[in-house]
């Protein structure tokens, strides 16, 4: 396939990394709006295809979506153009908050902004959801799969268990229904100064962080609250608070983190160092991924996984939707923004912008 051009690549990630508040499963809706949807770059197959492969590889899973749907596009250049235009926004503002916090003792407040923003999100992810679910879900058998994956994480079973259960069940059954199937099953799984350590540190975390924002609380604190004695378990809640109300990846805590350890230097490694794993996983990744529909039970792995993944990004949803679905007026955005999904084609920055100035408004009456 010949390349496209990596500036229409690197300008809609850019675009997207300054919208994309919401989270992971807020991300992905969002990527498949622009490029499935809207664009037409890739089918819903490829799209789900990827989304599931993604889950294999430690590291943030939207961002290394981003990569690779770069990387689909516009090969290597639009891999590392993809992945940085994705992170750069939310790096940058990570960077000033954590400034605001050093100089003034607190950050500007956010909470009015996302009174209205996740409502809309909540939307965004809904009509994506229902979009992939035809193309996912293509037999019973799968939709009883993503069901039970869904009931399982709703219980409390860690994702990586759930998808990693849904990926086996899947070979499992359709190994099962070979005339004379045998064999295994196997899943492919792929000290100094300040700078250098906070360095090394958040390459370490990059490289073997699987799971939720939960998962990154713990590696943080584990590091850097209780090994290293940097930051204060105060502090530490404080970034996470913002990686998650800021644009973007959540990742960018680590923005966050440096700049409290080593100023604007220190945000700058943080940021490169607990990226830097996804680059690399999504190069190699890049290899297997089309082979994975090459044989019946890789296939069936990635229907599995797949369907897992889909029960996983709902489950996201409805916890979201409980929390921030809380008035009449929070229901009034979420529904307008699904019909308007549904009815028209308008880019979904709109929606957020209208979601902020509503939240504003309501902030500024109350």
């Amino acid at each position: 396939m010949k390349p496209h051009g990596v500036g229409e690549v690197a300008l809609l990630f850019l675009k997207l990394g300054t919208i994309a508040f919401g989270g992971p499963a807020a991300h992905i809706a969002m990527m498949r709006d622009e490029l499935v949807r809207r664009r037409g770059w890739v089918t819903d197959e490829r799209f789900a295809d990827l989304m599931g492969a993604t889950n294999l590889i430690p590291g943030p899973n939207s961002t290394e979506l981003a990569i690779h749907l770069g990387y689909d596009r516009a090969r290597r250049r639009g891999l590392l153009a993809a992945g940085v235009c994705f992170i750069l926004p939310a790096a940058l503002i990570v960077t000033a908050l954590a400034w605001a916090y050093v100089t003034y003792g607190q950050t500007p407040a956010v909470e009015g902004l996302l009174y209205g923003i996740v409502p809309a999100v909540i939307a965004i992810i809904a009509h994506a959801l229902f979009g992939l679910l035809r193309t996912v879900i293509k037999t019973v058998w799968l939709g009883v799969l993503a069901a039970a994956a869904l009931a399982a994480y709703l219980l409390g079973v860690n994702e990586l268990v759930v998808l990693a259960a849904g990926a086996l069940l899947a070979a499992g059954v359709r190994l099962a229904r070979r005339p004379g199937a045998h064999g295994l099953l196997a899943v492919p799984l792929l000290g100094s100064g300040v700078n250098e350590q906070l360095f090394l540190t958040m390459l370490k975390i990059g490289s073997v962080l699987y799971g939720s924002g939960y998962v990154l609380l713990a590696f943080l604190r584990g590091d850097f609250v209780e090994r290293l004695g940097w930051i204060t378990e105060q502090q530490l809640m404080d970034a996470v608070s913002i990686g998650q109300v800021t644009p973007g990846p959540v990742f960018t805590t680590a923005t966050f983190i440096g700049y409290l350890v080593a100023g604007p230097l220190g945000a700058f490694l943080a940021t490169v160092a607990i990226f830097l794993p996804s680059f690399v996983f999504v190069g190699l990744l890049t290899r297997i991924t089309d082979r994975l529909r090459s044989s019946e039970w890789t296939s069936a792995l990635l229907d599995g996984l797949n369907a897992a993944a889909l029960a996983l990004m709902a489950g996201v949803s409805l916890q979201l939707g409980r929390a921030s679905i809380v008035d009449p007026l929070t229901a009034a955005i979420a529904i307008v923004t699904l019909v308007l999904l549904w009815r028209t084609r308008l880019n979904n920055a709109w929606y957020i912008a209208a979601g902020a100035l509503v939240g504003l408004v309501h902030v500024w009456l109350s």
